[in-house]
């Protein structure tokens, strides 16, 4: 009966729009109406573009124990030529935005902690934000209602193949915005904006180089051992028929925590003052890594049946380590996540489910 139950509450998720633009009160209702005989917290909040979000603790039985933890947003619908969150299931396969990322894993999560005997603690962390600021892991990280919990560990159930991650890295985004004069490009009168911010992408293009070639800068203990430094840039919709008045680069700079990330928050701010623009920062949570001994892991690595790694994505594992320990650990692969053709087969989410019941039963 897992893969029927999975399939429904997993299409159902997906049917719901909880892009993080968005306000997220319909998937979260949507996932609160199947925690019956939980006690569940609802943490409200508005986010920095003034959106109302929701992110829920659901717990059930005595305190302490294992938390399982997915989040509800979605990225955005890029280069979807179908509707997004049409469902589709074939061939076992189930299709839709947020299929694997992590509708799919925040599903098998749910059964597994309905099906767990009442005397077992069982948390249920269900965030929201993951994709863009982590507030909704923030809220829980900070409510009363999580630490009062007195929980032992996290289990993040985004995909891993089921292979236990003791660490990932987290990410420093950077925003450097560039001013100009609006006008009609034939006037003259204009001030372009790109002009200003190009010196600073020049020096941002040799620091992700230097990334790339510089020992001191990377962590052997990662795949790639380099740090992500991935750069975006923003015209805001001007024709190219108008002198650009707004400028924006957005890097995301992802690092681990071995590694003297200072010096390139220093080389970018400094590069930033040089070119005379705007510079803004926003930084998770230390990157959380767990030794290779850690119980946490050592279970992890018993119930799945596979040795612990690393991992150079991020996770809530950032910001919710501030409660308990985290590892991370889903069914699925993130190599249709953030894609057009995201998608996650159902007998992987199913076998999921006894798993993430053992690592809940050993919290008793």
């Amino acid at each position: 009966m897992t893969e029927p139950a999975l399939l429904r509450l997993a299409s159902d998720l997906i049917a719901i729009d909880s892009r993080s633009a968005l306000p997220n009160r319909a998937i979260a209702d949507r996932i609160e109406a199947e925690l019956a005989g939980f006690e569940v917290e609802r943490l409200d909040y508005t986010d920095k573009a003034g959106v109302a979000k929701r992110a829920l603790v659901a717990h059930r039985g005595p305190p302490g124990g294992h938390a399982l933890s997915g989040h509800m947003d979605t990225v955005p619908a890029t280069g979807w030529t179908t509707d997004a969150w049409a469902p589709r299931f074939a061939d076992g396969v189930l299709h839709g935005l947020g299929s694997v990322d992590m509708k799919g894993q925040v599903a098998a999560a749910i059964l597994a902690a309905r099906a767990m005997p009442a005397d077992v603690p069982v948390t249920l962390l269900i965030t929201t934000d993951e994709e863009t600021t982590k507030e909704g892991a923030l809220a829980i990280a900070a409510s009363d209602a999580a630490r009062r919990l007195g929980l032992k560990g996290i289990f993040v159930v985004e995909p891993t193949g089921m292979i236990p991650v003791r660490g990932h890295r987290s990410q420093i985004e950077f925003t450097a915005v560039a001013t100009g004069v609006q006008a009609h490009s034939s006037t003259g009168q204009g001030v372009n904006a790109n002009w200003a911010l190009l010196p600073f992408l020049m020096e941002m293009r040799e620091i992700h180089a230097r990334l790339r070639s510089d020992p001191a800068l990377q962590d052997a203990a990662y795949d790639p051992p380099f740090s992500d430094f991935n750069l975006v840039i923003d015209n805001h919709g001007t024709a190219v028929n108008v002198t650009v008045a707004k400028a924006t680069a957005r890097i995301k700079f992802r690092r681990s925590r071995n590694v003297d990330w200072m010096p390139v928050v220093r080389a970018v701010r400094e590069a930033a003052e040089r070119a005379g623009i705007a510079l803004q920062e926003r930084a998770e949570g230390t990157p959380p890594e767990l030794p290779t001994d850690h119980p946490l892991v050592r279970l992890a690595e018993r119930e799945a049946g596979r040795p612990a790694r690393t991992a150079p994505y991020g996770t809530d594992a950032s910001e919710l380590q501030a409660l308990a320990p985290c590892v991370v650990l889903g069914p699925g692969t993130i190599d249709t996540a953030h894609t057009p053709h995201e998608c996650v087969r159902l007998a992987d989410l199913a076998a999921a489910v006894p798993v993430f019941q053992r690592v809940l039963a050993t919290g008793a």
